[in-house]
Parts: C-alpha cells; sequence; structure tokens
C-alpha cells in the first residue's frame, strides 16, 4: 500500500517569511518616494493568507492590507505616506507581516519592516552613535502592531464606471461622425441624414468631453 503524504504539522511562528525590501525609506521632498512596494514571496507548495500591521498606522495607507498568496506565487503590496510633515524626520516605524494557511488562524510566520522619513536624498543621515542603535532597537522591540482595517477600505474606492447616458449618448456622437458630410454625391444614405461640418464638429468635441468623463471614472 501507498502512504499518502501528509503536510507536516507547522509550529506557530516557524515558518520563513520572504519580503522584499526589509527597509522602506521615503524622501519629504520627493513625492514619487511617498509610494513605496513591498513583494511577498509565497515559495511553498500551500497557499497563505497574510495581514498588514504596523505602529502607526495614521501615518500610511496600506492597499490591500489583508489578502492571499497562491503557491510558488508573489503579490505586491503598496504602501503610502500620508503624513511628511517635519515632526516625523527621523522617526521609525515598523510593519510587521503575518502568514498563514487559508484554513488557520494561527501566523505561521511573520516578517518586520522597517519605515523611516527623511527630509531629502540628498541629505545623508547623521551615522547614529552605539547608544542610539540600542535605544531605537528597544523601542522597535516594544513596540505596539495595529491593524490597517480602516485604510484598506479608503485606499480602493469602488469604480462605479460610465453611467448608460453616457455611452449612449457617446454612441450617438460616432455615428453622426459616420454619416455623410452635406454636399457629397455618391452616397447611397437619405439627404435628411447628411450632416454640416460644423454638427460634426460638434459632434466631435462631444464625444472628445465623453471620452474623458469615462477614463475618468
Amino acid at each position: 500500500m501507498q502512504q499518502q503524504h501528509r503536510q507536516p504539522e507547522l509550529v506557530e511562528g516557524s515558518l520563513p517569511v520572504f519580503v522584499f525590501p526589509t527597509e522602506l525609506i521615503f524622501y519629504a521632498d520627493d513625492q514619487t518616494s511617498h509610494k513605496q512596494v513591498l513583494t511577498l514571496y509565497n515559495p511553498y507548495e500551500f497557499a497563505l493568507k497574510f495581514k498588514v500591521l504596523c505602529t502607526a498606522p495614521n501615518k500610511y495607507t496600506v492597499v490591500d492590507s489583508t489578502g492571499a498568496v497562491r503557491p510558488q506565487c508573489c503579490v505586491d503590496i503598496v504602501i503610502r505616506h500620508r503624513d511628511v510633515r517635519p515632526c516625523h524626520y527621523g522617526v521609525y516605524d515598523k510593519f510587521r507581516l503575518q502568514v498563514s494557511e487559508q484554513s488557520q488562524r494561527k501566523a505561521l510566520g511573520r516578517k518586520e519592516v522597517t519605515a523611516t522619513l527623511r527630509p531629502s536624498a540628498s541629505q545623508e543621515p547623521p551615522s547614529p552613535r552605539p547608544q542610539d542603535d540600542e535605544r531605537r532597537i528597544k523601542e522597535l522591540a516594544d513596540s505596539e502592531f495595529f491593524e490597517q482595517t480602516v485604510l484598506h477600505t479608503e485606499s480602493r474606492p469602488a469604480a462605479g464606471g460610465p453611467s448608460l447616458l453616457t455611452v449612449l449618448l457617446g454612441l450617438v456622437c460616432m455615428v453622426a461622425l459616420m454619416l455623410p458630410t452635406l454636399g457629397e454625391q455618391e452616397s447611397t444614405v437619405p439627404l435628411y441624414l447628411h450632416l454640416s461640418v460644423n454638427k460634426k464638429l460638434v459632434a466631435a468635441y462631444v464625444l472628445g468631453l465623453l471620452t474623458m468623463v469615462i477614463l475618468r471614472t
């Protein structure tokens, strides 16, 4: 008889978590750095669900703070810094990524990522003294993590899409542009459907406005 291969039961907190990068640095004068991406990898043969916690949830927006990763796949987690005031320069925050199996609640593994805000990329921070490093490590170790559930709902607004009236009006404008221009002789379309150049210009202008509206929804 063949024995069925069973996946060994994992101990809570024993599963290695693979995240890149392990440090997030935001620059106040560079708006492009206010949005950072964490990539969570799942090299295992089973799916994982994850949760992102933070020591300062009011300062950040985490898109999809909870979710799932398929086996041997990865997901990108977008983190935006919302408060780049000078009072936050040099302050170290932490994100904790907890992973577990789809059918379990206990956290099989966790990984912590530090985040800090600097005034400018051109201004390197002074080298910390050893006692400062020890104090910072102790403060981070004693940090309390909070969920990002409120920010999760705000970071992904539902897209309603264009209204039916907008779509119908756009179709009317396209049909108007396809009709023959007034004065064309070789056309099988009845004469009353021939449009003047001015009317076609109006239809093209309205169609352009409707296109902008549709792209913004």
